[in-house]
């Protein structure tokens, strides 16, 4: 795989037993690439490591006076040259695609995670965490994976160094083929005391990040209640003690490379030391002691690749640890497993939920009042596919929704959560999504009641006289919290989809709006399944039929006017009914009819 033929068609399945096994994963799809890299660097390395030879044979052929000699470790040192200059240019070229192909296949395996999961991925794994798992984490894991391209070049050099030593010059070779070996090893007992605190690092790093993007996103409400400061404070505090962790995470990094410098020397001073002492006694030429010295100072360079794997290692495998549990997350299933319906088209018919008895007929629009928002919340995801606790699915014209391929599902419904993102750029684009063709973009903007909407984008885009193309900030911050609901509303009106699912689509919305809204939505998904979570008396009148979830059961099923005069526990949910206006419920309950349909008129 080269960088130009990103991205890959299938990034594969990966092993996500453990991060580990994840890196296996990826170095055993990344085989070829990295016997290119092994090629390459065996050819920059061991031109490196012949460069001592070469100068050995030289020195050795002017005490002889050879000049025969010395034209020939002229040539081998022109030889060895363009050998390390070309393996080096490739060695980097090979390496750093391995990085890059690495990180592109992780990044795509967690898109796809993130495109299967959807809303249920940020149920399961915190928002800081995804964030650092697909920016920092893949960096890192791309990081190893260059690293490993180089070091395996450089331990093979390194063997064939000592053994060619070794035949060489027994007595100096010997010598050098204990000490290289000592000191490639030297580092490991620290390696464990580094990795951990390179972990604690890595995990105050996350929780900073993590305070960082939840502050963000809530800058508007902090600022409503004076609470900049406060978080300021917090998030100070945690950025002080990252900063203090990798402080000591620096020294021992800092250690271990200082050891990488002094047992080399030492290696150094045994080999000249003793290599003096034997020619002396003429068992060693010059030539010879100058070729093995400069090979052990050579061999400095293929084994500073050891302390590099060590920590590519080390900051890796924690995050391949997170990247592997984000990608180990599945979408539930039903006990009893996924068949594929991808050949028998979309199912039609009721939406009906099992778990709490809730029935959404086909064709008309149901609006469904919890007390609990959290329960609703649960319920409405439930109905876009996601099975219950318990294993039960919601059933789509009496097909479980789990057991269609995941793009029939949510091609069939669409939910819409009271939190909706609008993504940055032109609201042509952020209408560009995937619907039927039976709904025009005005229809749906009109039905969502954006003409004030279109008019503030219009003003705040320069040059934009189209309002489809005037451009969304980033989340839509420069919209109103009604606004960006509203566009919201649109976008999942104008996806046209069999079954839509709308949670609060419009409780930051006045009452005049609300009511407009809810004409405009009834009128446009005429004879569409609809569902509506609310507990607005101006959608619930305009609904077709009205069910009451209490302690996660249907409680009761009718209209609105009558459920409000028959049904307490409802109309607790609907008007803020207090405990003592509960004592009085027939008295009240008629109050309160009147007030909401005076409320509704008023509004209609």
């Amino acid at each position: 795989m080269q960088i130009q033929d990103l991205p890959y068609p299938d990034p594969g399945v990966p092993d996500a037993r453990s991060g580990p096994r994840f890196l296996w994963w990826l170095f055993r799809n990344q085989l070829g690439g990295q016997l290119k890299s092994l090629a390459w660097g065996l050819l920059h390395f061991l031109s490196v490591s012949a460069l001592p030879f070469c100068v050995g044979v030289a020195i050795q052929a002017v005490v002889d006076h050879s000049g025969r000699r010395l034209a020939l470790a002229g040539g081998l040192l022109a030889l060895c040259c363009a050998g390390s200059a070309l393996g080096d240019t490739f060695l980097h070229r090979s390496a750093v695609t391995n990085w890059i192909t690495a990180a592109a296949r992780v990044q795509q395996l967690l898109a796809h995670k993130a495109a299967n999961l959807g809303s249920a991925l940020t149920r399961r794994v915190a928002a800081g965490e995804v964030v650092a798992v697909s920016t920092g984490d893949v960096e890192k894991i791309g990081w190893f994976v260059e690293a490993w391209s180089r070091f395996t070049a450089a331990a093979v050099t390194v063997v064939v160094v000592c053994a060619g030593l070794v035949v060489y010059q027994p007595a100096l070779g010997g010598v050098v083929a204990v000490g290289l070996p000592v000191l490639a090893l030297a580092a490991l007992p620290l390696l464990p005391r580094a990795t951990r605190r390179a972990d604690v690092q890595r995990e105050k790093a996350g929780r900073a990040t993590e305070l960082a993007s939840d502050t963000v996103a809530g800058l508007r409400v902090l600022r409503g209640i004076g609470g900049e400061e406060l978080f300021l404070d917090r998030y100070r505090r945690a950025s002080q003690e990252v900063r203090h962790a990798a402080v000591r995470s620096a020294r021992m990094w800092s250690l271990i490379a200082a050891i990488q410098v002094l047992l080399p020397g030492l290696l150094l001073i045994a080999v000249v030391w003793y290599g003096v002492h034997l020619a002396r006694q003429g068992r060693v030429e010059i030539g010879e002691l100058v070729a093995v010295y400069s090979s052990v100072m050579i061999m400095t360079y293929p084994l500073r690749h050891f302390e590099e794997i060590a920590m590519a290692y080390s900051f890796s495998r924690p995050s391949a640890t997170r990247a592997a549990r984000v990608l180990s997350l599945e979408r539930a299933t039903s006990a009893e497993g996924s068949r594929d319906r991808a050949g028998d088209g979309l199912p039609a018919g009721d939406l009906y939920d099992p778990a709490t008895g809730l029935l959404a007929p086909s064709g008309r629009l149901t609006a469904v009042v919890c007390g609990d928002p959290d329960t609703a919340g649960l319920l409405a995801e439930r109905l876009g596919g996601h099975p219950s606790e318990e294993g039960t699915s919601v059933l789509l014209g009496g097909v479980p929704l789990d057991e269609l391929p995941l793009g029939s599902a949510r091609t069939a419904v669409l939910v819409q959560d009271k939190d909706p993102v609008l993504l940055s750029g032109t609201l042509r684009e952020l209408l560009d999504v995937p619907a039927s063709g039976d709904v025009g973009a005005e229809e749906a903007l009109a039905a969502a009641q954006c003409a004030d909407v279109l008019a503030a984008l219009v003003q705040g885009s320069v040059g934009a006289e189209d309002p489809m193309d005037a451009r969304i900030t980033e989340r839509g911050r420069s919209l109103s919290g009604g606004q960006r609901q509203r566009l919201a509303l649109a976008r999942s009106l104008f996806t046209d989809p069999d079954v839509l699912v709308l949670d609060e689509p419009t409780s930051a919305v006045d009452s005049h709006t609300e009511a407009r809204i809810a004409q405009g939505v009834r009128d446009l998904r005429a004879g569409r399944t609809t569902v509506v979570f609310t507990s607005s008396p101006l959608l619930l009148d305009h609904a077709d039929r009205v069910v009451l979830v209490h302690e996660g059961e249907v409680a009761a099923v009718g209209v609105h006017r009558e459920l409000v005069r028959k049904e307490p526990r409802y109309r607790a949910v609907v008007t803020r009914e207090t405990d003592e206006e509960a004592a009085s419920a027939d008295v009240l309950g008629d109050r309160a009819v009147l007030h909401e349909l005076e409320e509704i008129e008023e509004s209609a």
